[in-house]
Parts: structure tokens; sequence; C-alpha cells
């Protein structure tokens, strides 16, 4: 049988070590911990591998460690999924100052990841962002996308 494949942006890993927000913390570990287990393929960018490059707190090296504790692959940015991105920009989905947001979700869709987990309740993880990516996607004949919280997983995965 086939893994479910899930993408995670930069929060998920980060939210391993937020202390200010101890329930998304402790549900993060959790979500961790599920995924230790070798139950899904796991997809994170080379975004996220400059993102967390650029982390102070955590260090780059804690959430380097902590990566190192899932199997993953590693998609990187291509034209197809630039191109891709720019039209969830170009149609308002995504704001163009957040254009790392839009290439996460563009190589989410471009790997044909199942879900997209993530903590940015801002620009990702609501109606309006998957309304109008999956718009996109039927629109150009790609795989529909869903986009959760790892809260969310956890709950849709235990409903199974």
């Amino acid at each position: 049988m086939k893994k479910t494949k899930l993408y995670l942006d930069t929060s998920v890993p980060s939210f391993l070590f937020a202390d200010d927000s101890p329930e998304k913390r402790e549900v993060t570990i959790q979500f961790w911990d599920t995924l230790k287990l070798g139950l899904y393929d796991i997809l994170i960018s080379d975004i996220l591998l400059t993102e967390i490059s650029r982390s102070e707190i955590p260090s780059p090296q804690e959430l380097e460690d902590k990566l190192s504790e899932i199997v993953l692959e590693i998609v990187s940015v291509n034209e197809d999924v630039f191109s891709l991105a720019q039209k969830y920009v170009d149609e308002g989905i995504i704001p163009q100052t957040y254009q790392d947001d839009a290439l996460h979700i563009a190589l989410a869709t471009y790997n044909e990841a199942d879900a997209l987990i993530s903590w940015n309740f801002k620009h990702m993880v609501k109606l309006k962002t998957i309304r109008g990516v999956n718009g996109i996607n039927r629109m150009l004949g790609l795989k529909e996308l869903e986009i959760l919280t790892p809260q969310s997983w956890i709950q849709e995965d235990n409903n199974e």
C-alpha cells in the first residue's frame, strides 16, 4: 500500500522548541513522534533548510538534529514550481512579500503531497488559501492539496 505523503513547512520543526506556545509544542512533539515511526513519506524543501540555517532560537543545529530523527526526502524549487508559486501570488492567494509560503505550497503540490503540514495560519492554514490553491490546482490538472496543522493531522489520522 502506498504511504501517505506529507510535506512539512519550516513552522513544524520550529514548534518542537516553542516554549512560548506549550500547547502547540506538545502537539508538535506528538506529531513528530508519529513521523518517527516511518508510516508516512515525508518531504521537506531546500527552502526549509535555508530558513533553519538563519534561525537563532532554536539553533540551526538543534533543528537539524530533529530533522535527522525522521526519514525524509528533500525537494527543490525548479522552474515549474516557481511558475506555480507565481500563479498563487498572481491570483492573490499568497501575498508577493511571502513568496516562500507560495513556494512551500507549490513544492507540496508539484511533488504530489497528500497534505502540507504547517502552523502558519496567516498564509497557509486558512480556508481562503486552501480553496484558492485547489482551484488553481484543479484548473491546471494538478492534485488537490490538504493544508493542515499537526493537530488537525493527528485528529484526521486517528479517525481513519
